[in-house]
């Protein structure tokens, strides 16, 4: 008769372990729920962004590793200097030295449709064509645009601008802050773009139809 009392008593015991056991499970399943999805969510937002070199003991990475290249996937630019071959500089639209009232060039590469597809402002109109990645270099296809006839730095820069990037002999990304896309030309001319983040372009400034024939 002990034993059979025993024996329950144990039974019982067990079963009221283990619904604590299940209720502390359920408990901790709650608490640490919404922490797993906003860290999920964490790491979604940061693998759209590109990644930047931590490291500020160590020595920078070389710009110009195909590997760097190869991440400007869904990255957005604005053209901040033109160095010529000969070490001069051009003046380019929307530089406070230049002209700072005028729209500043710029670039995006998204993959938003499935396809690489570059655009941006050349100074005076919008563009737009396929980039491709490989082997460590940038390029473009035919890029088209809209026909808006300018005046001022932007309509100065637009034609070298857009030639240009069907000439890049070198690209390469600067992975620490500030970030920078670089481009050397054929001709040994070098552009430097900052990261930035793309936002809707207003109307171009001094921009005016193009006339008949254009």
């Amino acid at each position: 008769m002990l034993k059979r009392s025993s024996h329950r008593l144990a039974g019982r015991s067990t079963a009221r372990q283990t619904r604590a056991s299940r209720a502390s499970l359920m408990s901790l399943v709650s608490r640490t729920a919404p922490l797993a999805a906003a860290t999920a969510a964490a790491l979604l937002l940061a693998a759209c962004k590109l990644p930047v070199h931590q490291d500020t003991s160590a020595p920078p990475p070389d710009p110009f590793n195909p590997a760097a290249t190869q991440l400007l996937d869904n990255s957005h630019w604005q053209l901040v200097e033109w160095k010529n071959a000969d070490g001069s500089l051009r003046s380019l639209p929307g530089a406070a030295a230049a002209a700072p009232g005028a729209r500043p060039v710029t670039l995006d590469l998204s993959t938003a449709t499935g396809q690489r597809r570059a655009s941006g402002f050349s100074g005076c109109n919008r563009y737009t064509g396929a980039y491709v990645l490989k082997n460590g270099l940038l390029s473009f296809g035919q890029l088209a645009g809209t026909r808006m006839a300018c005046i001022g730095a932007g309509g100065e820069i637009e034609s070298a601008y857009l030639d240009a990037l069907s000439h890049i002999a070198r690209s390469g990304v600067q992975m620490r802050d500030p970030q920078a896309l670089l481009l050397v030309l054929e001709n040994g001319d070098r552009l430097t773009f900052a990261s930035t983040v793309a936002a809707a372009a207003p109307p171009a400034s001094g921009a005016q139809p193009a006339k008949q024939g254009e």
